[in-house]
């Protein structure tokens, strides 16, 4: 994973651009989704936020909950929780099952002590003050609750940031382009236990390491163009580096036979 520039980062973290573009539906968080597929080992993430919440009564936000891939699994599984689901742009919210919500997780519109728990599932890096949201997790909580929160490590896939920087160096004409923009840095697997201390003191982690290997250059180019929402910070032509990247990898798998890729990722459990 890429470290970001400040100017990266601010756009991760900007209200209009995830309200208006990156989520503005569906589409893009499905084609970074979708490569999962092609994982080893397979994590079921629903199951397991399923199973952590084994103990759990009442109410649950999942907030940031995108597609509402968790909100549909828990809302089948478990019943007899109120599960409502937010995100900060209506338009994905759309697509997920009712009772939705538009709210920012770092200002909820929810009384102290008023969940049993909290899911923020590869959505933190996308708030701009993250220690003020840690603050207004564990305000919403009620005693004994739990915070399910998840990410991925700073190693996460760095075959794609490798291919990213090639593919934009040979657009522009150089040995190695800019770096792409990461979405998971500013609260990736490593930095995410700092910022959840602040409120948290019981935090145990689950690391999900694996392997995904593809023998088609498509799903390799859905994941790279799903960052078009981000297009002006990368620095470089945007599509035609999306282009020379399928171009690459396409040449790869016809002299190796796959496309290799290392991910690691992370879900934290953590309780005040």
């Amino acid at each position: 994973m890429t470290s970001n520039t400040a100017q990266q980062d601010a756009a991760v973290a900007d209200r209009t651009i995830l309200a208006n573009s990156a989520y503005a539906d569906g589409r893009y968080l499905a084609a970074r989704q979708s490569i999962y597929r092609w994982q080893q080992p397979q994590y079921d993430l629903p199951g397991i936020v399923v199973e952590e919440l084994a103990g759990t009564s009442g109410t649950v936000f999942d907030i940031g909950c995108g597609n509402g891939r968790f909100v549909s699994r828990l809302r089948r599984d478990r019943p007899d929780l109120q599960i409502v689901g937010m995100d900060i742009s209506a338009g994905i919210l759309a697509e997920v099952e009712k009772p939705v919500l538009v709210a920012d997780a770092q200002a909820l519109p929810f009384a102290d002590d008023s969940a049993g728990a909290v899911l923020a599932l590869h959505m933190l890096y996308h708030v701009g003050d993250i220690d003020a949201t840690m603050e207004e997790l564990a305000r919403v909580l009620r005693p004994g609750g739990v915070l399910i929160a998840s990410t991925n490590s700073d190693t996460d896939k760095r075959e794609l940031d490798q291919l990213w920087m090639r593919a934009a160096g040979d657009v522009l004409g150089i040995t190695d382009g800019p770096a792409r923009v990461s979405l998971s840095s500013r609260f990736s697997l490593e930095k995410a236990p700092g910022y959840l201390a602040v409120a948290f003191k019981d935090i145990r982690v689950r690391q999900l390491p694996g392997a995904i290997e593809v023998t088609d250059p498509g799903p390799i180019v859905a994941h790279l163009a799903s960052y078009e929402a981000w297009a002006e910070q990368c620095g470089v032509p945007f599509h035609e580096t999306i282009g020379r990247a399928a171009e690459i990898v396409a040449a790869i798998i016809a002299d190796e036979g796959s496309f290799k890729i290392a991910c690691l990722g992370g879900i934290f459990v953590c309780r005040s």
